[in-house]
């Protein structure tokens, strides 16, 4: 049986990946049932925007302030390319 969509709020990334990669490859091997797909692409459409979310909050802690030309102080994203 599948956990409650509740219990994710509370899951790392690093853990919420993880069973999201789980879930993917549980979906791939096409081993579950119709109901259990069901049921695993739900949470793992929940684990995804949870890593999306918890991705957008580190990028902007990463955020900087830094001194434009003109001496005034602006934000600076973070570059991830």
């Amino acid at each position: 049986m599948a956990k409650k969509p509740d219990d994710i709020s509370t899951l790392s990334f690093e853990n919420a990946l993880a069973e999201l990669e789980s879930i993917v490859q549980k979906l791939e091997s096409g081993q579950a049932a119709l109901e259990d797909s069901i049921a695993l692409y739900e949470r793992g459409a929940a684990l995804k925007a949870h890593c999306e979310t918890t991705l957008k909050a580190a990028q902007e802690k990463i955020e900087k302030i830094v001194v434009g030309a003109d001496g005034k102080p602006k934000t600076e994203a973070a570059s991830f390319e």
